[in-house]
């Protein structure tokens, strides 16, 4: 099993990427392709699919994606295809989503009923904080110290995070969590 490939994006198409490891090409399924620049390096984390009458990668910008997309697939009736386009939006926003029981924003992604979104709160409610809860916090210190040191509590500035975009650079983050400090 591979745990990530590193290489260059050589195609973009609107549902994977092509990216080129050692002058071989692995076609990449991914929530965002189009986040992805041509000709850029890359360090994708990947999820090998493997069945019968099928062989695919999943590819993923960070482990908490790809932990969150592992979590997802794991819910009875919902497979891969269901769970990558979950991830195009915000990782915090999907965890706060299953944590408040807020059934109407995941039935927004497309084959995501009344049921599955349902299925989706009864198998993760309460699982993702607690595995995830350190994760995401590690994956925002820079931007944790820097609100401690302007004076914030650090338990208000963990409340914040799952609506924080982790791609942004750190003053892009401290204006963002600013603004949410300060409603």
């Amino acid at each position: 099993m591979y745990e990530y490939l590193c290489g260059k994006i050589r195609e973009i198409e609107s549902n994977y990427i092509v990216l080129e490891v050692g002058n071989i090409g692995y076609a990449i399924f991914t929530a965002s392709p189009y986040s992805f620049e041509m000709e850029k390096e890359y360090k994708i984390y990947i999820y090998e699919y493997v069945r019968e009458d099928e062989h695919s990668l999943y590819g993923f910008k960070s482990k908490e994606e790809k932990e969150l997309f592992l979590r997802l697939t794991s819910v009875k009736g919902l497979g891969c295809k269901m769970a990558l386009p979950m991830l195009a939006s915000n990782v915090g926003s999907i965890m706060d989503a299953i944590e408040r029981e807020n059934i109407l924003y995941l039935k927004k992604f497309p084959k995501i009923g009344d049921k599955v979104a349902r299925q989706i709160i009864l198998d993760l409610k309460g699982k993702l904080t607690t595995s995830s809860t350190g994760t995401l916090e590690d994956s925002f210190e820079e931007l944790v110290l820097a609100l401690v040191s302007l004076g914030y509590k650090k338990q208000d500035v963990k409340k914040i995070l799952p609506k924080m975009d982790k791609n942004l650079d750190i003053e892009n983050q401290i204006k963002e969590a600013l603004k949410l400090l300060l409603k």
